[in-house]
């Protein structure tokens, strides 16, 4: 017996998406979409009236859910197999990633005006966070139905005049909440240093701050697929992954699994954006920042192609970690940077595989690695300043220090080395 969700953009219903007898999904678009000014969900599934097949349909269906080891233990507690897509979407795919909600043919879309939502005081929010860690996303709680990519345990939540609360009854979020990971110390304050850190050098950066509740720290960011308008009405802004529209899978996000490496990411926003050249060079640095700070982990799901208007642009940076002040992590990049993986090795005929293959581009690019580093450097330590007294510190950010400053010697040694 096939199963089927409404799939909204925003309030508009944009298509169906059908799971058939044998487990495959489908998805095609409403002809009313069609026929009225659509913009199509994803590179990937261009405007058209035949269906999309499971191959291309279910990479980016899937992409909305959670990765990994939080998947596997949302769907121990929903009691759903967790590579069944669909079922996951049917329980919690109500507010998702971008602008997307997927709701029963027999219920109505989410109303973005709901006034439905449960203020957290710190007793509330401390028992929620220490409950994601059996529940992620709060899968199976009355009334919500949110989902978020990502390994990580999170929550989507609304802050209403400085207030946390858990919105229900579709309520768009405003912020993501992330609880401290367990066995990697300091996670939250080396998230809100390396966030703050590429805000002080220029990157756009939503909004980041530390919370505590009770014994449990927690990371809190504003969405930058949200956007709030006087009088409080929150508006979705579509967004996806590099590799929703590059139609992979989600879990073969790294490039050492058949994930997407700097090429393919460089092709997609030449391809779908409305200044390419200028979107390719924040690309660029993005992945020169990400090394700068000891971030292995900025595979393809880590970028992102958000709808302002009908062209997308690079979504802000975001998920920004030193990973390198964790031994227990790996050391390899998501994305080898002229074949190299490992950081230590990548040298200045590495980095030049990122730019043309001309003496001028090459220049340019040397340009750019050493005005980074230094600024990262300098920022680095202003920034080390401005919270040794306050509660973003932990003592992990003296490591992330010292991460950043070998990783910004080994690029002034690699600019140095070429022009040798």
């Amino acid at each position: 017996m096939n199963r089927s969700l409404n799939v909204y953009l925003k309030d508009r219903k944009a298509g169906e998406l059908i799971q058939d007898e044998d487990a495959s999904l489908t998805f095609t678009y409403d002809r009313d979409y069609l026929a009225t000014e659509p913009v199509a969900l994803s590179v990937s599934l261009p405007l058209r009236e035949d269906p999309f097949v499971d191959r291309i349909a279910r990479p980016f269906f899937s992409g909305l859910l959670p990765d990994e080891q939080a998947r596997r233990r949302l769907a121990a507690a929903l009691g759903v197999s967790s590579g069944n897509a669909f079922g996951l979407l049917e329980i919690i795919g109500g507010e998702c990633a971008g602008a997307l909600s997927l709701v029963s043919p027999d219920q109505s879309p989410p109303a973005p005006a709901s006034d439905d939502v449960s203020p957290l005081n710190d007793n509330q929010l401390e028992e929620i966070l220490a409950l994601l860690r059996q529940r992620p996303l709060l899968g199976g709680e009355a009334g919500v139905r949110l989902s978020l990519a990502g390994a990580q345990d999170k929550l989507a939540v609304a802050v209403i005049d400085g207030q946390i609360t858990l919105p229900r009854a579709g309520r768009p979020t405003t912020h993501i909440l992330k609880p401290f990971i367990e066995g990697l110390d300091g996670t939250v304050e080396n998230e809100v240093f390396c966030m703050r850190l590429a805000r002080r050098v220029g990157f756009d950066v939503p909004a980041v701050a530390k919370g505590v509740a009770g014994k449990i720290d927690y990371f809190l960011v504003e969405r930058y697929d949200r956007i709030t308008h006087y009088g409080g009405r929150i508006e979705r802004v579509h967004q996806e992954d590099f590799c929703q529209a590059l139609s992979v899978a989600p879990e073969l996000k790294y490039e050492s699994e058949g994930g997407p490496g700097i090429s393919q990411c460089k092709d997609l926003i030449r391809r779908t954006t409305g200044r390419p050249a200028a979107e390719i060079l924040q690309f660029q640095r993005m992945l020169i920042f990400h090394y700068l700070i000891g971030n292995a982990d900025a595979h393809a799901k880590n970028y992102a192609l958000l709808y302002r208007g009908t062209v997308p642009d690079l979504a802000p940076i975001y998920d920004a970690v030193c990973t390198a002040a964790y031994p227990r992590l790996s050391q390899k990049l998501a994305m080898a940077i002229g074949g190299r993986s490992v950081p230590d090795t990548i040298l200045m005929e590495h980095w030049a595989s990122l730019v043309p293959p001309t003496r001028a581009a090459r220049r340019m690019l040397a340009g750019e690695l050493l005005t980074l580093a230094n600024a990262i450097a300098h920022e680095a330590d202003a920034l080390m300043e401005e919270v040794s007294a306050s509660v973003a510190f932990h003592p992990v950010l003296t490591k992330v220090r010292k991460v950043i400053e070998t990783r910004c010697a080994l690029v002034r040694r690699a600019v140095d080395g070429d022009r040798e």
